[in-house]
């Protein structure tokens, strides 16, 4: 079994515990493969973190990963400065289990962070070099992933959220998958020795060097149209971060088993939003960018998804709702899953990009709502 290979059956066996989670995980495999940040938004409780634990338990080498709070110490994350080496005049620090010995690294709560490990993160973010007075190193760091559950106004903390190039919205899955849910979660809390798929640090690394030799100059054409129609729509794509996306393109050729990139790929580019309110608008463009190449041939599973809502698929779930709330023959048990379900809808309403459709698809929600309140 290959590289690729062994990271894809990885993938594989994580959306079988994860339910719900399958473009999470897509995406932490094609950031783990171009060596890219990635970034988690979403409430308490939406598996953040078991994600990345769960991926970083699957990769030979070191995992750190530590929950930021306003008060976080760079001796926290970096480690203590070594004593032995002070005595004889030498500022280096002892980093041993922290962060810049670890291959995979999670950093919760991310936008915690404080100016005193702000610097420090940036070079780590950006750079994968960790500094500290005149002690400078590389780090080995594959992948690193943050997580929050709001996203960062002041603006040295944007500085920090603009060094994750992937970000994703991390929430509660469809109350329709909640029993997978429950089934998946208790087999993974019972799993016992269950052999699992591995991959080592060397050959992730090696997957990392394979990226840069994926051919970009077919789709390069269609990438610029794409950066511009996205800068056009007011989507920030800096010139660093356009280069730099150009190895998430190369990933998912890779994943793929490809050595020359489809416009198929350009999928990955749903996920640069900076807001919530640029997530569909995002997506919207992109879909019309790659839609008549979905069907590519050794196409990415992902170009083929979207997660813009469809205003008439919602229309008409809502109204076999409201068929089955009228029937008499349903039950309490039955309504209180309908009013989960109609909560998840009304959700989903709000991403639709057209006004017209919003419009369309919540006068029946309302209608609904209506008669819900009346019994």
């Amino acid at each position: 079994m290959n590289t690729v290979e062994q990271l894809n059956s990885i993938l594989h066996e994580l959306k079988q515990t994860f339910v719900g989670k399958d473009d999470i995980i897509d995406l932490m495999g094609i950031c783990l493969a171009a060596r890219e940040n990635i970034f988690l938004f979403g409430p308490p409780g939406t598996a953040k973190s078991a994600l990345v634990n769960q991926l970083a338990s699957r990769i030979d080498g070191n995992s750190f990963e530590y929950l930021l709070t306003r008060f976080t110490e760079p001796n926290e994350l970096f480690g203590p400065f070594d004593i032995r080496e002070l005595r004889k005049g030498e500022l280096l620090t002892n980093t041993e289990g922290m962060l810049p010995e670890a291959s995979i690294i999670f950093l919760d709560e991310l936008l915690n962070a404080n100016s005193a490990i702000l610097n420090s993160l940036l070079m780590v973010l950006n750079e994968r070099i960790f500094k500290r007075g005149r002690e400078k190193r590389e780090l080995p760091a594959l992948m690193i992933a943050g997580a929050s559950n709001y996203l960062p106004e002041d603006q040295a903390l944007q500085a920090l959220f603009d060094r994750f190039l992937v970000r994703v919205k991390c929430d509660n899955v469809d109350p329709a998958q909640l029993k997978e849910v429950l089934n998946a979660g208790w087999n993974l809390e019972n799993e016992g020795s269950t052999e699992y798929s591995r991959i080592s640090a060397d050959a992730v690394q090696a997957l990392q060097k394979e990226v840069s030799q994926v051919a970009l100059k077919e789709i390069q054409p269609a990438y610029i149209d794409l950066v511009q129609k996205l800068r056009n729509a007011g989507v920030q794509v800096s010139d660093r971060r356009a280069v730099k996306l150009q190895r998430l393109i190369a990933a998912s050729a890779l994943l793929c088993a490809r050595k020359t990139a489809q416009v198929s790929d350009l999928w990955v580019m749903r996920y640069i939003w900076d807001n919530e309110e640029q997530i569909e608008i995002i997506s919207g463009i992109v879909q019309s960018q790659i839609k008549e190449a979905e069907s590519e041939e050794g196409a990415h599973p992902r170009a083929r998804q979207s997660s813009a809502p469809v205003a008439e698929e919602i229309f008409k779930e809502v109204k076999g709702l409201q068929a089955k709330w009228l029937d008499a023959e349903t039950t309490g048990s039955q309504r209180s899953q309908i009013k989960d379900r109609l909560r998840y809808l009304t959700g989903r309403t709000e991403w639709i990009s057209n006004e017209e459709e919003r419009q369309f698809v919540k006068g029946p929600i309302e209608e609904l709502w209506k008669e819900i309140s009346q019994n």
